[in-house]
């Protein structure tokens, strides 16, 4: 039985994706690389984040999710992510409206343009387990991709 793990989504299988790995065997987040080129720029008021394509989903069991974080050299560079962590839901997977593709989002808060590279590790991914309360029913069944829960 399958229980986490990482797959290149739709539209990204002949890109070069390379799948997720940790680099020690104590370290708690995967390394997720850029799936394309793309500029950041410099932020100034109004601006909105950019999401970088990473050209994967995540799949987990259902009482798990996965948060996206910033690395440790991302603030020195000027990174920040938009919503400071990502939160994905296990039926984020295999959504119909984007087949479950991550992307991160970041403002550039150094004073130049960042560029960053297809391959470059732009964030990490850590899966965790969740608990709910004695009185939950939640009984919602996601029918989107990116932001569908608020809508």
């Amino acid at each position: 039985m399958r229980k986490r793990g990482f797959e290149i989504v739709k539209g990204y299988e002949d890109k070069g994706i390379t799948l997720p790995v940790r680099k020690t065997k104590h370290s708690a987040g995967y390394d997720i690389a850029a799936a394309e080129d793309v500029v950041i720029p410099s932020y100034k008021p109004g601006i909105k984040p950019t999401l970088i394509p990473t050209g994967l989903k995540a799949y987990c069991m259902e009482d798990e999710y996965f948060m996206l974080v910033n690395r440790s050299s991302g603030p020195k560079k000027g990174l920040l992510m938009a919503n400071s962590i990502g939160i994905i839901d296990s039926d984020y997977y295999g959504n119909v409206d984007n087949d479950g593709h991550f992307y991160f989002q970041y403002w550039n808060v150094s004073d130049h343009d960042l560029e960053i590279k297809k391959g470059d590790i732009i964030g990490q991914v850590i899966f965790q387990k969740f608990l709910i309360t004695d009185d939950d029913k939640a009984e919602g069944i996601r029918t989107g991709g990116f932001g569908s829960t608020d809508k």
